[in-house]
Parts: structure tokens; sequence; C-alpha cells
């Protein structure tokens, strides 16, 4: 029986869960301290820290004088280290945060000796489908999974393949997954017995021949002394897992073969809940994540001066700590989240910090009451942003021709007016601030001194010679400038900028008539305003509102016209809303009918449906007696702007739903859980935005959640009833039935995650970050979690599944009680679904507005193009510097193989591996760079000069 049992010992370390980080640590540092003791006292020990680097990392942090210890371990191959970071929750982060954290975990073990050469996935909620071609494209030739095998999987390996067909040896932990040799040695008089009984299992899944794993450890698991000798006992050997796995080569052949995801839950629970618990959490890291992916280090990249290495390294080590699968999934205590959401919102911050650095550069070239509007995206894009402009000119672009604009709202011009003590209005002047603005000017007339402010003012203000002219003064006025919130559609440069800026009608460029009917693009005028430059609102909405665009801080951009066809303009009817495109047609409950224009009709969509959930952090569970709410009290209907290049309603909609849930415990008075006949009065207000050229509406959802123990959901009732439903997922798009495999015995829900899109059945919901959904009433509806409040972490007792996840522990911040908006968009299309990812692509991607700040008499500088990557389904997903070569990442989202063609000033190009390692070199002519992707292939190329 020598080599028939191999011993890995090992440990599964949740680094931050029922404890928060720090108190983890604490047991952390204990565990490695007998680690290290026991590995050097007993030289036959192996042990298999967990494939993350993260426990060393969070290990010497507290213990530096051990470095050396732990590498000479590393080095000797008895301690296993990486390949990864952090052990990640898959689909709760992007594709690109997957490859960083593996980057990252693989560079820092090579410093200590190199890492496990396997991709170990232990206790991942399921596994994305393109993970064996990042593990292989890394170096790697081994997986090991435990959660989300299928049930067709009947051996202890298989074939797990990609969408584009990398097919990776995977190691598969049957009959009790990363723990199932945790009990060989618990009573040494047994060992023998237990060591019969462990063959005779695992000969099921292994077959006659070879050695087979008995992975020793469990959560938060230390060695145990001795362990060598029994191990010796029962004629097995010791080694670490890549040990293991390393006998076996790469080859696939004769393996049963799975494709893509792993999401079953034949033979382990994958707790989908995770992804729609604390969905706050979720939407700042996909904030976080594009701020970093495609603001920041793309713009560093091509637009930047030196490279903030550190700055974005920083950024990064945050988001890749924040996606673990105890972290960004939310399913840890209260202490825990916060803590999570701390780090992402750092994420952010950094990714921020490095965006306006490069900004300000650019904006330094654009004088003063000018805009720089910066493309994220590598294709020219036209579409609508907000810009705040001085006075009431029309807009021009770097050309001299006329900026199609619609003025959305005027600026107070007056902001004081009182009877004040003047000598008291000085206070209020720091140096020429005054009320957030610059003195352009004042005076002194009948007992008023009025002041003249402006956002910026090169006038010298001399305050000694105010006070001479202040008697007789009992009123204060200080009037503004006139300003305007404008929106404008402006087309930029693949990955570059332009600008726009206020010019006098007589200095425009004359650029004839557009068609009727369109606005056309940037040389044309407004037809859709009746043949005027420029449209204003009838009614503009209040001074203050930040909501005109359904964005946030900055501007926003729609989905880019194609270049050089006509946009025709928004329009506002009583109850509906019409680009050409698109006609929003809004009910009187609230709903939308939508009708594209090829035809296709879906009517009820945004349907608001609250119901109960009596569950936990992991699974959602309804109450045996539920009550869904789905109708509203009332609902009403306010016009926002009318067009021509925004037109918007506001929908508000009064339900009562149930305060809470009841009877969740089971007490003998409550036997069976409920909900609560008392109710609160909850508003749900929806922005409904239509914008020229885009073929969605845009929606912006938002509550003051003051409900518990309850799941809200927005449906959209599909055209045609749909089988199957498309997903955006990690570099893939995932294909779903209406079923989700059971066995294990929890309730196999068919509820999914989604990236950045979900299409079913004729209609595309846009999503700004990770969003569970599912296919309702046989596939007639789509259903869109907006919120799931639960009290516990986990729950002993469960509906939907038969075991606890953790500790029964209160996680009262789960209610996720307080404001709280979503922001999504939905989109009727025809045929496939190959038309969503470019629209999902510019609606996550807003166009950016900054500010000119250079000397106001510079002319606008000439619109500068930055990196072109073009081709039927390519998308770009990572743009940075690496050892002075510009790094870009794309990937083939396309069921067909297709041509990249990437242009920009570079004079060389090479392939390279995940990990930045160059390859062969590919032909450049003329600054481009044509690049044959297989379907589904992720490609990683350097450009250079």
């Amino acid at each position: 029986m020598s080599a028939e049992i191999v011993v890995v010992p090992h440990t599964h370390w949740d680094r931050e869960w029922y404890e928060p980080f720090q108190r983890f640590r604490l047991r952390l540092v204990a565990l490695l301290d007998e680690v290290l003791d026991t590995m050097e006292r007993e030289p036959d020990y192996h042990f298999t820290l967990d494939g993350q680097l993260a426990c060393v990392d969070d290990y010497l942090e507290v213990r530096p004088e051990n470095r050396d210890r732990v590498a000479a371990l590393v080095e000797s191959g008895r301690l296993a280290v990486g390949p990864w970071q952090i052990l990640l929750d898959e689909f709760l982060c992007s594709g690109e945060n997957i490859v960083r954290n593996l980057e990252l975990g693989m560079n820092r073990a090579d410093k200590l000796g190199g890492a496990m050469a396997v991709g170990y996935l232990p206790d991942m909620f399921g596994h994305t489908a393109q993970m064996p071609q990042i593990l292989r494209r890394a170096g790697l030739l081994h997986a090991c999974v435990y959660r989300g095998v299928p049930s067709s999987v009947v051996t202890d390996a298989f074939a797990w393949v990609a969408p584009d067909g990398t097919a990776l040896r995977t190691q598969y932990l049957p009959a009790g997954g990363y723990g199932n040799g945790a009990h060989l040695f618990e009573d040494p008089a047994r060992l023998p017995e237990r060591a019969a009984e462990f063959t005779e299992r695992m000969r099921e899944w292994h077959g006659p021949e070879g050695a087979l794993l008995a992975m020793y450890g469990t959560d938060h698991s230390a060695p145990v002394r001795g362990l060598p000798g029994m191990v010796a006992d029962i004629g097995a050997r010791m080694d670490t897992l890549s040990g293991y796995i390393g006998a076996y080569s790469g080859d696939v052949d004769g393996l049963p073969r799975v494709s893509g995801e792993l999401r079953s839950h034949a033979r382990a629970n994958i707790l989908p809940g995770v992804i729609s618990v604390r969905a706050h959490v979720k939407q700042a890291m996909g904030r976080a994540e594009r701020m970093v992916e495609r603001y920041a280090e793309p713009l560093a990249t091509l637009w930047g001066g030196d490279w903030p290495g550190r700055f974005l390294d920083m950024a990064w080590w945050r988001l890749v700590d924040a996606s673990g699968h105890d972290s960004v999934t939310g399913c840890g205590v209260d202490d825990t989240a916060q803590q999570v959401a701390a780090r992402i919102a750092e994420a952010e911050h950094l990714g921020q910090a490095v965006r306006d650095m490069v900004t300000a550069r650019l904006s330094a070239t654009v004088p003063s009451d000018g805009v720089l509007v910066v493309n994220p995206t590598p294709a020219t894009r036209r579409g609508v942003v907000l810009v705040d402009v001085a006075g009431l000119d029309p807009l021009v672009d770097p050309t001299g021709a006329r900026v199609p604009a619609q003025t959305l709202e005027y600026a107070p011009t007056l902001l004081l007016d009182a009877e004040m003590d003047p000598a008291t209005a000085l206070t209020f002047i720091h140096g020429t601030e005054l009320y957030g603005q610059h003195i352009t000017g004042w005076s002194v007339d009948d007992g008023t001194l009025t002041f003249t402010v402006a956002r910026e003012s090169a006038t010298a203000f001399n305050v000694a010679q105010l006070r001479g002219a202040l008697d007789g003064v009992t009123r204060v006025r200080i009037v503004a400038e006139a300003r305007r919130t404008v929106a404008a559609l402006v087309e930029t440069p693949p990955l570059g900028h332009t600008s726009i800026r206020p010019a006098s009608p007589d200095t425009l460029r004359d650029t004839g008539p557009a068609p009727d009917g369109s606005v056309a693009g940037l040389d044309g005028s407004m037809a859709a305003s009746g043949g005027s430059q420029e449209a204003t609102v009838g009614s503009p909405a209040e001074s203050g509102d930040e909501r005109l665009a359904s964005g946030g801080e900055g501007s926003t951009s729609g989905a880019s016209a194609a270049m050089g066809a006509p946009v025709t303009g928004v329009r506002a009817e009583e109850r509906a809303l019409d680009n050409g495109l698109l006609r929003v047609e809004v009910a009187e409950d609230g709903t939308l009918a939508l009708t594209g224009a090829d035809g296709i009709t879906l009517t009820g969509a945004g349907r608001i449906v609250d119901g109960g959930d009596v569950g936990d952090t992991y699974n959602y569970a309804p109450p045996a007696e539920d009550r869904i709410v789905s109708d509203p009290v009332s609902a009403e209907l306010t016009l926002v702007c009318s067009g021509p290049l925004v037109a918007a309603f506001d929908v508000r909609r009064t339900y009562r739903w149930p305060a809470a849930g009841q009877g969740i415990e089971g007490t003998p008075e409550i036997p069976a859980a409920a909900r609560t006949e008392a109710t609160e009065e909850i508003v749900v207000d929806t922005r409904v935005e239509l914008r020229a050229g885009e073929p969605y509406v845009r929606l912006h959802v938002s509550f003051d959640n003051r409900c518990s123990d309850h799941r809200v959901r927005l449906h959209v009732p599909l055209p045609t009833r749909a089988t199957a439903s498309h997903a955006e997922g990690q570099f893939a798009v995932v294909t779903r039935g209406l079923s989700s495999e059971g066995g294990c015995g929890e309730e196999p829900l068919p509820t999914f995650p989604a990236s950045g899109w979900v299409a079913a059945g004729g209609v595309a919901a846009l999503l700004e970050h990770v969003t569970e959904y599912e296919l309702v009433d046989d596939g007639a509806e789509l259903a869109l979690t907006l919120l799931r409040s639960v009290g516990y972490l986990s729950r002993n007792l469960h509906v939907m599944r038969p075991e606890p996840a953790g500790p029964q522990l209160p996680t009262p911040a789960a209610q996720s009680r307080g404001l709280r908006s979503v922001s999504l968009a939905l989109m009727p299309y025809g045929g496939s679904w190959a038309a969503v990812p470019p629209a999902a692509e510019t609606f996550r991607h807003d166009l950016l507005v900054v500010p000119g700040t250079g000397d106001p008499s510079l002319d606008l500088p000439p619109a500068a193009s930055g990196l072109s990557v073009t081709g039927d389904g390519v998308v770009m997903t990572s743009l940075r510097v690496r050892d002075g070569w510009h790094e870009l990442r794309v990937v083939a989202v396309s069921e067909s193989s297709v041509d990249a063609v990437i242009s920009g000033a570079f004079t060389q190009a090479r392939h390279a591996d995940l990990r930045g390692r160059p390859g062969d070199p590919l032909p450049v002519s003329s600054g481009t760079v044509r690049l044959a992707l297989r379907p589904w292939e992720i490609a990683t190329i350097q450009l250079g000069n």
C-alpha cells in the first residue's frame, strides 16, 4: 500500500469571514509559527498553504524575521505557496481582476522560491468558463476544484474545456472536497481501518490503479505533530498538492470532458445567494474596477507622464484583496463587509487620483472657458455628454464646427441679496474667493454693494479700496456669471480626446443643413429643434438636480451612433419618448412598453416585485406564507426634459411592502415563516431617459429600503418566450437554460450572475455591476435582483439548504436598509446577441468631461487619437505599461474567428502571456497590427517603439 495514498497536509484559510481580517490574522500567525516549527523539526513534513500568497504576506507583515525560513521551505519543495494572491470569488470580479490576482500571486511566490504549479480553486462557489484558458496562458497545466462539478463527472480527474477550446487537466476533490482526508488520523488506534475505508471510497472515483489523494486539513486547521510517523504506519507517503498532481502530465486524452462554467449543485453547495446579498458592495466593486481598468491605466499609458505604477499597484492590491470568496461575496459578518467596502473605496480613490492627474495635464491645454472630453473606449465614438459652460453662446469643436447641444438647466445667478452690514460681507472674502467663485468686480449704488463673481477671474481685487467705499451701504448682493448645463453630442477619437467651448455665433463655421428630423454630426445643424443650432428645454429641471442624465460626478455619455450616420433627435410626447431607434411609452402603472426600430415590442417592463426572503447571506429562501407585492398604490409621471438630445420622465410609484419577516426561527407561537401584516410605505423613483443615437433606454431606480427580510426584483417581460439566456461573464458569454442541476441537497435555483449584460427572448439588460438574474414564468420574463435583505450570515434551519453554510450569526447590516439605487438599461434586439456587447461597452464606460484650465486666450487643441482596437466582437480589457512596453489585452467575444486591428503610435509588437512574459514578434505596418483570434481567445500583446 506504499503508493496507494498520498497525504497532503494543508489548511484552508478564510482570510476574513465570521470574524474580520485582523482577528483571523492573529490565529494565522499562531498557525504558521507552528507550521514552521513542525516542518523544521520533522524533515518529512510537507504542507500546502491553501494556494494563496495572502497567507504568507499577512504572516510576514507580523513576522518579517521569518521570511528566510519560509523561503527555504518553499525552495525545498516541502511548502507549497501560490499561485493565487487570494482565493477569489470568480463571478463577482472582472476577468482582468482574475488575471491580476494570478499574476500578483505567481510573481510574489517566485521571489520565495516558486509558485505551486496548480490552479488550486478549493472553495469557490462555482467556476467561470474561461478559467482553463486563463490558467494555461499563465503557464499552469492543472486545475483543482471542488464545488460546481456536474454529475456527469464520475472520476477524480476530467478535462475542463474553455470556450476557446483550451482543455486543462483538472483534479476533482470528491467525497469531502478539500477535507476528504481530514478525519484519517483522528484515532491512532484505528489507522489501518480508516485507511482501508478511505481507499475503498476513493477507488470508486480514481479507478484501480494509481495513488489516491488524501487532503488532510480543513478550515483554519493546524498541522498535527507526529503526522509523518502516522503516515508511515499506513504505508502512505506525504507530499504537497503540486507534488501529487505534478506526477501527471497535462495530457487530457481519455479524460471525460466538461465544457464551460461549473455551476452545478449536483455534488456540493454553490451558495448562489452571495451574488445578490449586500448589492451595494457589488456596485462599488464594479465602479472601482472600471475606474482602474478602463480609465486610470489606459489614460496613464497613453497620455500620462511618468508611469504611476506604485499608485496603480496599490489600487490593484486592494481590488484583488476585496475579491476574496468570503469578501466581496458579502457572506461574512458586518465588520468584515465594512472593511471590504473600505478597501474597494480606496481602490476607486486611487484610480480616480491617477485619472485626475492625467486629465489635469490634458485640460491645461484647453482654454478655461472650454471643456475636455476623453474617450475611454478604443473606437471612435459619438455620444452625449453633460457640460457646464458660461454664457449662452453655441458650442464649437476644435475645427470651429457647431456642436449639437441642448440646454438642460440654468445655474442661479443671484447668489445673495440681503440686508447686511458690509463689514460682515468682507469676512466672506478669502483672497479673491467669494461663495466658491472668484470676484470679477464690485460696485456701490444707492446703498447696495454688488459683487460680480465667476468660476475664474484675472481681475485684481483691492479690499482696501473697497473699504473706502462702504459708507452708507446696508445691502449686499452677489451676482454670478450666467452658466448652464448643456447636453452636447460630441465625437471623440479612440482612447483619445477632443474639446468644446462656447463661441460667438458670427465666428462659427458654416456647415450646412442636416437632413429633416435628424441631429447632424459635428458639422451640421439640428433640424430636430426647428432648424435652430441649439434647443432649450421649455421648463428646465430644478437647479441642483444631479440625476439629469442618470450619472454621477463628471458627465455621462451614451452609445456611439454609427460614425457618419445621421442621429435622429429624441422627443418627448405626453407619455412617450422616441429617438427613431427606440420608442418608450409609460403606462398608467409606471411600467414601460418598448418598441425597437425593427418592430420588436415588449410591454410591462420595469415592474417592481417585492417578496419575502427568510434565508441568509448564502441562499435565498421564501417564507412558507409569502406575500408578493407587485402593484403600486399610485403612480405619477413627470416630464424632466424633452429633447432633442436627451428626453426623460420621472416615474414615482408608491407601494406598501410588509415591514419584516416573522417566525424565521420557527417558534411555537409562529411555527412557519411569514411576513408581517404591518407594512411600510415605499416610494420607488425611476428616471426613464432616452438619448439621441442610443438603442436602449436608461433606467435609474432608487428607493429608501425601510423593510427587512425581503427581495426586490425588476421584471422585464420578454418579446419571445426564451428557452435560454446569454450573459456576459469573465472574458466570455455564457448560455444557460431555465433550470440548474441539483443533487447534493441545496435547492438548485436557476438564479445566475451577469457581469455587464444579460439577454434573452429579444431584450437585453445592460448592467453596471454583477447582477443576479433569473428567467421566470417558464421563460416569459427576466427578473433582475435589485436588493436582497437578510439578517443572518447563515441559518441552521434553511428551507433551501439542508446544512449550515457557516455559523448562525446576526448580520443586521445585510438588511441593506436606507437609500438604495441601481442604474441599468433595457435594449430590444433582433436575431443574435451580437449587437448587445457594443451597447454595453458604451453604457458602462461614460465619456469623461473635465473643465479646461488653460489660458482663455488659447485656441482649442486639435482632437487627438490614442489607440484604436477594432474588429467584430473584439473587446479591450486592459491597457497598461509594463517594462517600457504598452501591454494590451483583448478577447474575441465571438463564436467565430475574428481579426483584431490595432492602430497607434508604435513600431514594434510582440505576443505575451498573461504574466507579461514576451513571446513571438508581430508584424507592424504603418502603426497597425492585425491579430487573428480564435473564437473566445484571450490575447495579450505588447507594443513599443
